[in-house]
């Protein structure tokens, strides 16, 4: 351990990071001194106490069950919203990068098409003819973010294609299918696997810009954005309304920039030598 945190100290700071919030939000339910929905007019903008430690919102809910809570969501987002983009992405980049010519240039126009179009802006056109929801979130973000994973599948291919292994395995008459999932996916997983978990805290990001904006997470349910929308109309009179699901937002996006960046220098061959 003494010597994985010498060689690659960004990956076990971000992935200690991300382990601790996922445990707080997993055992919300146990950990939560109360109920994120109780309402309790008798402790309206409470300031931080021993009885509620990250204060009371407008409605006296205790805002530290809350950011426990708001950690289930967007975590949630997060997972769902990437496994999606993944997917499409695994998907689109793999059959581009294998069978080329044709096919790789129509799939890589419909990329670059759809990367002219700003994501933030793309999500909000659509989710403004939807319902706001945390599953409608998850698959509008997944929808719109598979270019990039696409693009590095595919020049991953390319580059492996070219591999002793890959031609020997196709000069003995390797099925293309079991060609491409058998040996060429396993060997390109270690960049997808960084930008799945740098995918993560983009999810979260878009997520809680969403709910801040009124267009995620409804109330009375928790997360962080709509506790920060409570802070924006309250920020003179209870600063710990924006500190907290700030500094919430702020820890969960920098460990997983640290682990993703973390696993970039671990994935390469260089710093392994």
């Amino acid at each position: 351990m003494s010597l994985l945190m010498q060689r690659f100290p960004l990956m076990v700071i971000g992935g200690a990071v991300v382990l601790s919030i996922a445990i707080l939000a997993l055992f919300a339910p146990l950990i939560a001194p109360f109920d994120p929905t109780d309402i309790d007019v008798s402790v309206i903008l409470m300031p931080p106490s021993w009885q509620h430690w990250c204060g009371t919102d407008t409605l006296g809910r205790d805002v530290f069950s809350r950011l426990l809570y708001g950690a289930r969501v967007s975590l949630a987002v997060g997972f769902v919203a990437v496994g999606i983009s993944l997917f499409l992405g695994l998907v689109l980049g793999a059959v581009a990068g294998f069978f080329g010519g044709r096919i790789d240039a129509i799939l890589m126009r419909l990329t670059d098409m759809v990367l002219c179009f700003p994501t933030f802006f793309l999500i909000l056109a659509v989710i403004a003819f939807l319902e706001p929801s945390i599953w409608n979130i998850m698959i509008v973000i997944g929808l719109t973010s598979w270019m990039g994973v696409a693009r590095l599948v595919r020049a991953e291919f390319l580059s492996l294609s070219q591999r002793e292994f890959i031609l020997s395995a196709h000069s003995l008459g390797v099925a293309p299918v079991r060609l491409m999932w058998r040996y060429l996916l396993p060997n390109a997983m270690g960049p997808v696997l960084v930008s799945a978990i740098l995918g993560i805290a983009g999810a979260v990001l878009v997520e809680s810009g969403l709910s801040f904006l009124g267009l995620g997470v409804q109330p009375p349910d928790a997360s962080w954005g709509n506790i920060l929308t409570e802070g924006k109309d309250n920020i003179q009179i209870a600063w710990w309304l924006s500190a907290f699901p700030g500094m919430a937002i702020l820890i969960t996006v920098l460990g997983y920039n640290l682990l993703g960046e973390g696993l970039r220098d671990y994935f390469d061959p260089k710093l392994k030598r």
